[in-house]
């Protein structure tokens, strides 16, 4: 949450010509409702649930695609099996304070577990959730120490791994 995937998934789309994907946009464009009103009418478990479907279907028709799926994705379920069978996995590692200062006010509201806290709570939330997920997206094939970082020094990673891997006969459609 808030470590760029989305931002990244577009200019990365550009860059290799292949369309992107966010995962809480699809959610909402095919349950005709936010995040919010899913998390607080349905539940995290429904929004779970629709996260995967639309993981699925887009793994499922096998045309290369860019995925940024929502932070809690891989830790649900079997979900990185399903995202590493899928594609190749990339986690965009950023530090707490990092992430904290790049979520801004309204970033803030439209995500219904960040909503109303302060600056040091938010610091401290990030902290328990990078430390709970990290297990999960530690297990990605390609981990890139973002803090430093420019988006096109990202970019350039990721498109060096995916030639390594091409070269290697590994690469995937999907991505994380």
């Amino acid at each position: 949450m808030g470590c760029g995937k989305s931002t990244l998934a577009r200019k990365l789309s550009r860059r290799l010509g292949i369309r992107a994907f966010d995962t809480d946009a699809e959610v909402e464009r095919l349950e005709g409702a936010s995040v919010s009103d899913i998390f607080r009418y349905e539940g995290e478990e429904r929004f779970r649930e629709l996260e995967r479907e639309v993981v699925a279907r887009l793994s499922e028709d096998g045309v290369p695609c860019i995925v940024a799926t929502g932070g809690g994705l891989p830790t649900w379920s079997d979900n990185m099996a399903m995202l590493a069978a899928a594609g190749t996995t990339v986690y965009l590692r950023r530090s707490a304070r990092n992430i904290a200062s790049r979520l801004s006010p309204h970033g803030r509201a439209k995500r219904p577990k960040l909503r109303g806290l302060s600056d040091g709570e938010l610091v401290d939330y990030m902290s328990r959730n990078i430390a709970e997920r990290e297990p999960f997206y530690a297990r990605a094939m390609l981990v890139i120490d973002c803090d430093s970082l420019t988006d096109d020094q990202i970019m350039d990673r990721i498109v060096a791994y995916l030639d390594r891997s091409e070269a290697h006969g590994m690469a995937g459609s999907g991505g994380h």
